[in-house]
């Protein structure tokens, strides 16, 4: 049964910064590229970073670039996610899921920036 488990959400002040990660099982995970989403209120989901299956080619989109960083770690099935410089418009519900062939959604993460 594919399963993914978000964690490290948390409540930060604007310039602070968080570590996020992704535990998945079920699913041979080192075969997937691997993503974060993260959905704001009242927005659409949106594809924040995506990384290979082996941790080469991260990808950004444009308004976490220099901030965020992807990571992975094949021998644990965990996928990461570090958050610096963090800002209000940061805030949402971070997921994490294979960029291609999505799979059942896990619960989320909430990160909320706020001062």
């Amino acid at each position: 049964q594919v399963r993914l488990v978000e964690s490290g959400g948390d409540l930060v002040q604007p310039g602070g910064s968080l570590r996020l990660s992704c535990a998945a099982s079920g699913f041979t995970f080192n075969m997937y590229v691997m993503a974060w989403y993260r959905q704001a209120p009242g927005k659409e989901r949106e594809l924040v970073a995506s990384i290979g299956s082996s941790g080469r080619t991260p990808d950004y989109t444009d308004s976490v670039k220099g901030r965020f960083t992807i990571s992975r770690d094949n021998a644990k099935n965990t996928v990461y996610l570090q958050m610096n410089s963090l800002k209000l418009e940061d805030t949402a519900v971070y997921y994490c899921n294979r960029k291609f062939s999505i799979v059942v959604w896990g619960q989320g993460t909430q990160v909320t920036v706020s001062s």
